[in-house]
C-alpha cells in the first residue's frame, strides 16, 4: 500500500516524488475518494492539497469523512485540503500548515482566498491565490522590503479582483494611483525575487508529515 496525494498547481508531481513515494493524482473532485475506497487495496494514507470546483463538483466533507471512518489517515493542506481539514478536523482529518491554521483559527474564512485557475493539462497556475499574496506581503513588511501602507493597499486591490484575474500585475494596476510608483516597483520586485509561496510550503510540509506517518505509523 502507498499513500495517494491529490496535488496540482501548489507543487509539481516531480518535486513531490523526491520527498514521498506515493501515487500522485490531479486535484481532487467529487467522487475521487469514493473511487479510492472501492479499490481492492486502499491507500495507506490520503493527502489532499489541491482540488477542483469550477468544471466539476468539489469534494464534499462527507466524502472525506468516509475515508476517515474507513480508518485511512487523511491529511489536508494548502488549498482545498486546508479548507476540508478545517471543516473536518474535529472528526479526524488532520490539517497541516499555515493555510490550514489560518482557516481553523478564523483568521481567514472565504473560499476564494485559495482559489485560482490553472491549466488542466500542465496543472500550471494561471493566477495567484489570495492567501499566497497575504502571507508573502506580511513577510515582506516584517523584513522591511515592503512599506506597510502600500502592502495594505495592494492586498485590498488584489481582494477586489475576481480570483481568475488575481495576479500581482493586475493588483498593482488597480492600486497604482494609491500606492505610488516607487512602492509599486518594490512590491513587483519582491514578488519576482524573494516572495515566499505559502501554498507550496504547506504542500511540502504535508508530504513530510505523510512520509513520517508511513514510516512510523504516527504523526
Amino acid at each position: 500500500m502507498r499513500p495517494v496525494i491529490f496535488l496540482g498547481p501548489s507543487l509539481d508531481h516531480e518535486s513531490a516524488a523526491r520527498i514521498l513515494d506515493a501515487e500522485y493524482l490531479p486535484p481532487i473532485a467529487r467522487g475521487d475518494i469514493d473511487a479510492l475506497l472501492a479499490r481492492e487495496v486502499p491507500p495507506s494514507a490520503i493527502g489532499i492539497v489541491d482540488g477542483r470546483f469550477l468544471d466539476s463538483l468539489s469534494i464534499s466533507p462527507k466524502e472525506v469523512l468516509r475515508a476517515v471512518d474507513a480508518g485511512i489517515p487523511t491529511f489536508g493542506s494548502s488549498s482545498m485540503g486546508a479548507l476540508r481539514a478545517a471543516e473536518c478536523a474535529a472528526f479526524g482529518m488532520r490539517g497541516v500548515g499555515h493555510v490550514y491554521e489560518a482557516y481553523a483559527s478564523g483568521e481567514i474564512e472565504a473560499d476564494d482566498e485559495v482559489a485560482i485557475v490553472f491549466d488542466p493539462t500542465s496543472l500550471r497556475a494561471l493566477s495567484r491565490p489570495m492567501v499566497d499574496l497575504r502571507f508573502a506581503v506580511r513577510r515582506g513588511v516584517e523584513e522591511g522590503m515592503i512599506e506597510a501602507g502600500a502592502a495594505e493597499l495592494f492586498l485590498e486591490a488584489a481582494k477586489s479582483l475576481h480570483f481568475p484575474r488575481r495576479t500581482v500585475g493586475n493588483a498593482l494596476t488597480v492600486a497604482k494611483g494609491d500606492i505610488g510608483a516607487s512602492a509599486g516597483e518594490a512590491i513587483e520586485k519582491y514578488f519576482a525575487t524573494d516572495a515566499p509561496e505559502v501554498k507550496r510550503e504547506d504542500a511540502l510540509r504535508l508530504l513530510q508529515v505523510v512520509h513520517q506517518h508511513t514510516r512510523s505509523g504516527k504523526v
